[in-house]
């Protein structure tokens, strides 16, 4: 695993498995890069597959305060040392977090992300995402990281019962370690609702990936995405949900990025 250098001096860790033209994959909540070592393997015949802890996570550091400009500012940094086109893939707010990239001017080749999270609904939603920063400031401020880490899983839906199986497992510290880093998703993903004109500035080719199965609101909000980029498209993949698996979307993706 190497180091790169982002512009505040924070330390990102990252590794690159393949030999082909440059691709990024950026994690969304909880996830370091081993998270998109699967995915990575399934690509890295054909490009050279670039996997980095985003700050704050795993063997990157972290430089406060947060800000999204700074994440911006890593994945820029990240292109400027591969050299050459470099493209990006995102997963859930790693999403969003390329296409606020590549709006703020990151020479992004070829974009595309799975199931950005954002909402196609109305002001209720719009007001239960302020409650849950509002609460997750809270948790964190006290260093409650395990009551972050669950009020962001039961925010995504998942049952208190598999909640508190979870929180029993080996996998709860991991979760712990990094939930401080849930509120730069936060922050990253803004009101939540899709940033139509943001999005209009995103001059890349784009493509907008969701599961037939997930939520009919997530879904919806992916093709809002694909519809306010100039250049996006869309495409559904039979069966998937959020946690959409590797060997599924993979030829998706050499088939895109080949283009």
């Amino acid at each position: 695993m190497s180091k790169v250098m982002s512009r505040d001096g924070t330390p990102l860790a990252c590794e690159r498995l393949g030999d082909g033209p440059p691709l990024i994959l950026v994690g969304g909540a909880f996830a370091t890069g081993a998270a998109e070592a699967p995915l990575a393997a399934l690509l890295a015949p054909r490009f050279g597959v670039l996997t980095y802890d985003r700050r704050g996570r795993g063997g990157s550091g972290d430089t406060a305060p947060y800000a999204v400009a700074r994440e911006v500012e890593d994945l820029a940094a990240l292109v400027e040392d591969q050299g050459g086109p470099v493209s990006a893939y995102g997963m859930s707010s790693g999403g969003a977090l390329v296409l606020e990239a590549a709006a703020s001017g990151v020479p992004f080749e070829r974009i595309a992300v799975y199931e950005p999270p954002f909402t196609a609904a109305g002001p209720a939603d719009r007001a239960a995402g302020a409650r849950y920063t509002a609460r997750l400031g809270e948790l964190l401020g006290a260093g409650d990281l395990g009551g972050a880490a669950e009020l962001f899983l039961a925010m995504t839906g998942m049952a208190p019962d598999v909640v508190a199986h979870l929180r029993g497992s080996s996998m709860w510290p991991e979760l712990e370690a990094v939930a401080p880093t849930l509120a730069y998703d936060d922050a990253v993903m803004g009101d939540a609702t899709v940033p139509v004109e943001r999005l209009g500035s995103v001059k890349q080719p784009v493509l907008v990936v969701d599961g037939g199965a997930s939520p009919p609101a997530m879904r919806e909000a992916a093709r809002r995405v694909a519809g306010a980029v100039p250049r996006g498209r869309h495409r559904t993949l039979t069966g998937q949900v959020h946690d959409v698996a590797p060997h599924v979307l993979a030829p998706v993706l050499r088939e895109f990025f080949a283009e």
